[in-house]
C-alpha cells in the first residue's frame, strides 16, 4: 500500500527546492548544486576592473514536493546575482597626492611613473605616485597612452610651462634690476668739492640742476665712469664742452664746462680713459666739471651711484 502511494506522490509531484534569498521565495531549481557552482563562479569570476564580490544575503534551498510547478533556473541565478554585491578597483596616478587619471592594472601604472619620471627628471620635481581605489561602481579607465597624454598635456606640460613663464619672469625682472643699476666703476674726477647738487636751484640757472658740480683745478684729467660709446663731443651751449657718453647699460653719462676734449663722437671709450680735462667753458662761474646721468630722456641723481 505504501509503495503504491509513494507512486502516486512521484507521478502527481515533483521534487524541487525552493530557493529563498533573507526569506523571501525567489524560484525553484532541479539541481541545487548546479545553482551554487554557478553562483561560487560567478562570485570568484575576474572581470574586468573587480576587485571581489560578495554575496551578503542569506540564501536557503529547501526540497519539496510540488505539483503544477516548474523550475526557473535562470531566473533564479540573476536574483541571486542581484544581491551579490561587486567591489571594483583601479590604480590612480597622482600629482601631488591628487588622482589625475585611472588605469586597469598596476603594471601600466608602474611604467607611466618610470617613464614620467624619467622624461621630466630635468625639468620638474615630480611628486607622481600610484594610490589604488576600490569603489562600489565601475571606475573609468583608460588604457597607458591616453593615460600618458592627460597627464602631459593638462599636468606636468602645463607645470613645466608655468615654470618656464616664472624662470623667464624672473630673468626679465633681474635683468631689468640689473639695467637699472648705473655702475660707476671709475670716479670721473679724482679729488675735488660738490659745489651745486642734483636737483639744486640757483639764479644761474632757469630750472633746477640736472647734474652734480665736482670742483676741480682746470686741466684735471676727466675718466669715463663707465664703458660706452661717445655720441657726442663737441661744443652745446649752457654745457660750454661736452661729451655724452652711451654705457652698454643704456645710460648716459654727460661731461660738461670742459676745457679740452679728448674722445670723438663714435669713439669706444672703457672705464677709466682719459676723455677730457676739466675747464669753465659755457654757463659756468669757475672750474668745475658738471657730470650728469640720464636715463631714457630723464635725469637721475648721480649721488646715488658714486
Amino acid at each position: 500500500m505504501l509503495l503504491i502511494l509513494f507512486t502516486v506522490i512521484l507521478f502527481r509531484y515533483n521534487i524541487l527546492y525552493k530557493v529563498t534569498v533573507n526569506g523571501e521565495v525567489i524560484g525553484y531549481v532541479t539541481n541545487k548544486n548546479e545553482i551554487e557552482e554557478e553562483v561560487n563562479n560567478y562570485i570568484e569570476s575576474d572581470g574586468e576592473g573587480v576587485a571581489f564580490r560578495n554575496l551578503e544575503a542569506k540564501t536557503e534551498y529547501k526540497p519539496e514536493f510540488v505539483s503544477n510547478q516548474s523550475s526557473n533556473e535562470d531566473e533564479v541565478l540573476e536574483k541571486i546575482k542581484e544581491n551579490i554585491s561587486t567591489t571594483y578597483t583601479a590604480y590612480g596616478i597622482t600629482i601631488d597626492d591628487d588622482i589625475k587619471t585611472y588605469v586597469g592594472t598596476e603594471d601600466e601604472a608602474d611604467k607611466i611613473v618610470a617613464d614620467l619620471q624619467n622624461e621630466y627628471n630635468d625639468k620638474l620635481v615630480l611628486n607622481i605616485g600610484i594610490k589604488q581605489v576600490f569603489e562600489k561602481s565601475e571606475i573609468e579607465t583608460v588604457d597607458e597612452s591616453t593615460a600618458v597624454s592627460k597627464l602631459k598635456t593638462e599636468n606636468l606640460d602645463v607645470k613645466v610651462a608655468q615654470i618656464e613663464e616664472e624662470e623667464k619672469k624672473a630673468e626679465e625682472t633681474e635683468k631689468a634690476e640689473e639695467e637699472s643699476k648705473v655702475v660707476v666703476a671709475v670716479r670721473p674726477v679724482s679729488g675735488g668739492k660738490i659745489t651745486s647738487r642734483y636737483g639744486e636751484r640757483s639764479s644761474i640757472r632757469s630750472s633746477s640742476h640736472t647734474g652734480l658740480d665736482i670742483a676741480v683745478s682746470s686741466g684735471t684729467p676727466i675718466k669715463a665712469a663707465a664703458s660706452g660709446t661717445v655720441i657726442f663731443s663737441g661744443y652745446k651751449g649752457s654745457y660750454g664742452y661736452l661729451i655724452k657718453i652711451k654705457c652698454d647699460n643704456g645710460y648716459e653719462m654727460w661731461y660738461g664746462h670742459c676745457s679740452k676734449l679728448y674722445a670723438k663722437t663714435g669713439q669706444r671709450v672703457s672705464a677709466g680713459d682719459k676723455i677730457a680735462a676739466v675747464g669753465s667753458t659755457g654757463n659756468s662761474t669757475g672750474p668745475h666739471l658738471h657730470f650728469e646721468i640720464r636715463k631714457d630722456g630723464k635725469t637721475l641723481n648721480p649721488q646715488n651711484y658714486l
